[in-house]
């Protein structure tokens, strides 16, 4: 095959929006000792990103929950008096860690705006988590002062020990003080209307810390700096632009304001880079969905003309399956796009036939390249349905490394490596393990093993992490072994993805309990919904009666177990 007319057609828009003089012109900067292209003109801190944008899209309406509604002023107004709560109030600095917790809220948006107005860190913690795992995210930041909602506040204030401040959300007062905590409004209230004083901030200063489960157990906190953020909102942005300009030269009739429906959860890195980043740019109006529910998307999506709708494959698949369907006008979607997590590519066609002129699309990308990496759209994502497309241009390179470190032929696997000015410089206060996933010279190793086509689309075969995405959350394997170990009946576990058409994958678990000892699969699953977020429990646990098998160095050998399970699975499927 050859590059489409649609490959040259976005080549061709990129390069126009990005040549030399423009706004978005592309030129080098040397970043950790790396020189690697940047926007020119790219605001300098991601404080004067979201102050330009917001003010250039004030009288727009920007949020929908409900019988609310926001206009980007509102949010921006709303920020500034969070901002100078969080000064006056608590005495947040800059460098101080201020961790959100909760679902997707108004108040999310404009937490996260304040506390990077006055230079803070911003912590999106995963809403799913437990009291204990919550903890640790906690303690491991270093946070100063928690943002959270009535449910998190309840999960937080169980944690042994707790002296962090909670500011509540969505609660009465009654309840905060019956907890323990505050109100925002009461914050608010008590709180001068402005900060005294905005710090300087600088490219290379830390914004967020956004923590992902790899492969060694314990959650990882990736640090983006501010130039790292806004460098992965631009590439999106570029790409969004591209777009935009064939849609006109094509004679296609734009809607006044975009529309996506927010089904995904700001706290992922999809969420707040791609979705509420780019949104805030362009002016798109957020419809926020409390909780994933098919049929609620489909009226919402009639009801506030959505043209646009990400999610993890999973959702596009129920849409697709929905019995009512057919009952809504879903006139005004234009793209329906996917990713945190593969998509069968059986899937791409009958969502194309199920959606007539929608487009279906899918990108790749990690928490530690700020969620871009590769994207693969509409005609092209029909002709190649197996692949997550070509690196996504104009900042970002992909090369596939073999055993020795150096790019691999076309056609062979290897190491996915990603490298980029949206790249986080790295894991908070884990020298080692940023080390192992960063190179010298600039490459975030993925842990994920690709291959290139002639035409330079990435498919990816396989992980060499010890991970499982399930619903576009990455789980550790290693964790869940270690909740399982933490039973005194459970002589060896071994814990890995099973194949899953609705979420792509599940967790599977296979444990040989010590001698004599009578444990159930259903009581052993009971404590692990203690000790672990309900996502991370086995789906399916065998219980064998014979000693795991071993490779010869006496490590239990997963790849035979996975390969025997999955079979199972297969066949009770």
């Amino acid at each position: 095959m050859a590059l489409t007319p649609l490959d040259h057609a976005v080549d061709a828009a990129v390069a126009a929006i990005t040549a030399p003089g423009g706004q978005l012109a592309v030129g080098k900067a040397t970043i950790r000792g790396v020189e690697l292209p940047v926007f020119e003109n790219a605001p300098p801190s991601l404080r004067e990103y979201l102050a330009f944008f917001l003010g250039s899209n004030a009288d727009k309406e920007f949020v929908v929950l409900g019988e609310e509604r926001l206009t980007f002023g509102d949010i921006s107004r709303q920020a500034v008096r969070i901002a100078a709560m969080l000064q006056h109030r608590h005495g947040v600095a800059k460098g101080d860690r201020v961790t959100i917790a909760m679902r997707n809220f108004p108040e999310w948006i404009s937490a996260f705006v304040g506390a990077i107005q006055i230079g803070a860190i911003v912590v999106p913690m995963n809403a799913w988590w437990t009291s204990e795992e919550i903890a640790y995210g906690l303690k491991d930041s270093g946070t100063r002062v928690v943002i959270a909602d009535e449910e998190r506040a309840r999960r937080i204030v169980k944690i042994p020990g707790m002296a962090l401040p909670v500011i509540a959300v969505r609660t009465s007062a009654t309840v905060a003080h019956e907890l323990g905590v505050v109100t925002l409004e009461e914050e608010l209230a008590a709180s001068p209307a402005a900060p005294w004083y905005l710090p300087p901030l600088h490219p290379e200063d830390d914004a967020t810390i956004m923590y992902t489960s790899g492969s060694t157990g314990a959650p990882k906190g990736a640090v983006a700096t501010h130039r790292s953020v806004v460098s992965g909102a631009m590439n999106y942005l570029v790409m969004g632009l591209a777009m935009l300009n064939l849609a006109q030269a094509a004679g296609v009739t734009l809607p006044p304001q975009q529309v996506m429906l927010l089904n995904v959860p700001l706290f992922h890195i999809t969420g707040s880079v791609p979705v509420l980043l780019v949104s805030i740019a362009i002016g798109r109006k957020l419809v926020i969905m409390h909780k994933w529910d098919a049929g609620e998307a489909l009226k919402l999506i009639e009801k506030e003309r959505a043209t646009y709708f990400v999610g993890v494959p999973t959702m596009s698949l129920e849409l697709m399956q929905h019995p009512e369907r057919d009952k809504y006008d879903l006139s005004s979607l234009v793209d329906i796009a996917g990713g945190g997590a593969p998509r069968p590519a059986e899937h791409v066609e009958r969502l194309a036939e199920a959606f007539p002129g929608k487009s279906p699309a899918i990108g790749y990308g990690l928490t530690e390249t700020n969620g871009v990496g590769a994207g693969n759209i509409r005609d092209n994502y029909r002709l190649k349905p197996s692949s997550t497309g070509r690196a996504s241009k104009p900042l970002v390179e992909i090369i596939i490394a073999g055993e020795d470190g150096l790019p691999a032929a076309t056609g062979h696997v290897g190491e996915v490596c990603i490298r980029s000015a949206a790249n986080v410089r790295g894991y908070w206060n884990k020298p080692e393990a940023t080390a192992a996933a960063f190179s010298a010279d600039g490459w975030f190793r993925t842990g994920d093993l690709g291959r290139f086509d002639e035409d330079g689309y990435l498919y990816i075969v396989d992980r060499k992490k010890d991970i499982i995405i399930r619903g576009g959350e990455n789980i550790s394997a290693v964790e869940v072994e270690e909740a399982i170990y933490s039973h005194p009946s459970v002589a060896e576990a071994s814990v890995f993805g099973l194949p899953d058409e609705r979420l792509g994958e599940i967790v599977g678990a296979v444990v040989y309990l010590k001698p004599g000892e009578a444990l159930t699969a259903d009581a052993l699953c009971e404590q692990l919904k203690r000790d672990l977020a309900a996502f991370k429990v086995p789906a399916r646990l065998w219980l064998v009666s014979d000693p795991l098998p071993k490779l010869g160095s006496g490590k239990i050998d997963k790849v035979s177990l996975r390969a025997a399970y999955r079979a199972e699975h297969a066949g009770r499927a």
